[in-house]
């Protein structure tokens, strides 16, 4: 068995002695091979990220030391840093994630002129460098697992070179619905869904992201679709059935030049058992004694309540309407002032493009400009952090009475099904209805639209007034259900789902 995708499970940075030192990660793919175990001798694909990496894969001529990685045998791509920022920077983040996450501002973007076309070009040869490792290392018959919009191109490229093989992909975003996606270029549009259908089966986090890509594909490529229930957004095209299958359940195949292509449903969970143990070491206790300190107590001596996020930087996370949502709250619920602080953390992302640079600088600057307006010598209303921090974080969700999850669009968004599941006391989930979470969690949540800052703030009031006992009762619901499909499942299940 093969997996491939962008990241690795490990990086390598030098140090001031030029030695390379490596850093393993973390995530639901990590999780998910250590299921398999070593005896499935299952490996890795990735591509060299930075300096640190490239040196490493070519002083290990591709094969990674499995003392730095785990155990887990690794094959890292040296692939051109031009090659990969054209790909990774220029098409990956800047092209096929606008897209899915539906984030252009039309009147002035997208641009598809010529530096997009060197730049797809660069995507091509990115993907055509995994098909060929992929290719190279697969035994007779192996199961090989692409992820993600980095790699659209993978699967019908590998079917290409090697037909015996079983492939799948999973794409970890949500999709866009069809009049969307065709912002793209028409033989784009094209490609990156012949592409995803060259696999044996492509898998989504919700049968929602699922029925929009199998829409892409009758529309876009006038593909044969059968199953599955119609798409929510628009009306189906014709071969989708009504029902709506839970996600084990849910079965749609799209043929596409005699080819036919299984479509599959995967929400990924939390995984219960680290979280728990992992938010009750002492780092995070020491973290949660000094939020504590900094939350402090309201003019009548008693705690005040805690509203928490924990998100990255990026523009799909919707921080800024939070931020407005919060100042609404304050300002037409004056009851609450110096009675609630909210947590802000906030970590920077993708740094190296500009509008990521100047959307963390827009947080900063909306969270001093409510503690200027609301803030007394006493009480600071946002307590803003920027530095990443998982032990901090972890004990925020501890001491979460209402978490604010309101991304404009999400594929799932693990935080929604985190902080359940590590509250101390039981926390109301504040949940905009366009993450992928919302399908499962829905009946224990506020459900609100992330762009509608009133409805926002007024959730944020019903959810500071809830009754405690309920609150509880919420919080274990949501844990039952956000923990059902850890990442070990998940992956799992995906794997014996593959067709042959």
């Amino acid at each position: 068995m093969l997996v491939a995708s962008n990241r690795g499970p490990v990086s390598y940075t030098r140090a001031e002695d030029g030695t390379l030192s490596a850093r393993r990660g973390g995530g639901g793919l990590v999780s998910g091979l250590s299921a398999i175990g070593p005896e499935a001798d299952a490996l890795w694909v990735c591509a060299a990220l930075g300096d640190g990496d490239r040196e490493a894969a070519r002083s290990a001529q591709g094969r990674l030391d499995t003392g730095d990685t785990g155990g887990q045998p690794v094959r890292m791509l040296d692939i051109p840093s031009g090659t990969f920022e054209a790909a990774y920077h220029g098409i990956a983040n800047s092209v096929l994630w606008f897209t899915h996450h539906m984030l252009y501002h039309t009147p002035l973007e997208p641009v598809f002129d010529e530096d997009f076309s060197g730049q797809w070009a660069g995507y091509e040869a990115y993907n055509a460098a995994f098909a060929d490792a992929l290719a190279q290392e697969a035994a007779d018959g192996a199961a090989v697992l692409v992820q993600d919009y980095h790699l659209a191109l993978v699967p019908g490229m590998l079917r290409a070179r090697r037909p015996d093989l079983r492939i799948g992909h999973f794409s970890h975003t949500p999709w866009a619905p069809a009049d969307y996606f065709r912002l793209l270029p028409d033989d784009v549009a094209a490609q990156v869904l012949a592409g995803m259908l060259g696999a044996d089966r492509t898998a989504f986090l919700t049968a929602r992201w699922a029925r929009l890509f199998a829409e892409c594909c009758a529309r876009v490529l006038g593909a044969t679709v059968e199953g599955g229930g119609p798409p929510r957004e628009d009306a189906a095209p014709e071969g989708l059935s009504s029902d709506d299958a839970a996600p084990e359940d849910f079965s749609l195949t799209v043929t596409y030049e005699g080819r036919t292509t299984h479509v599959g449903v995967h929400p990924l969970g939390a995984d219960g058992d680290f979280l728990r143990e992992r938010a009750h070491r002492s780092d995070v206790a020491d973290r949660l004694a000094q939020l504590r300190d900094q939350v402090g107590t309201g003019p009548d001596g008693a705690p005040r309540r805690v509203l928490v996020r924990v998100d990255r930087t990026e523009l799909s996370k919707n921080i800024v309407r939070g931020l407005y949502a919060y100042r609404r709250l304050l300002a037409d619920r004056p009851e609450w002032r110096e009675r609630v602080v909210h947590l802000a953390f906030a970590y920077p992302s993708r740094q190296d493009l500009a509008v990521y640079r100047d959307y963390t600088a827009e947080v900063s600057r909306v969270a001093e400009e409510i503690n200027r307006e609301f803030g007394t010598g006493g009480w600071t209303p946002v307590v803003l952090h920027v530095k990443d921090d998982f032990a901090r974080s972890l004990a925020a969700y501890r001491m979460a009475d209402v978490a604010l999850v309101n991304p404009v669009r999400d594929g799932m968004n693990l935080v929604a099904k985190e902080v359940p599941v590590v509250s101390d006391a039981g926390c109301v989930l504040v949940l905009s209805r366009e993450a992928g979470a919302h399908e499962e969690l829905a009946p224990d949540v506020l459900s609100v639209n992330p762009f509608d800052v009133r409805e926002t703030a007024a959730a944020l009031h019903s959810a500071l007034e809830a009754d405690p006992a309920d609150r509880a009762e919420r919080t274990r619901r949501l844990a039952a259900t956000a923990t059902s499909r850890p990442p070990a499942r998940w992956f799992l299940d995906q794997l014996e789902a593959l067709p042959g």
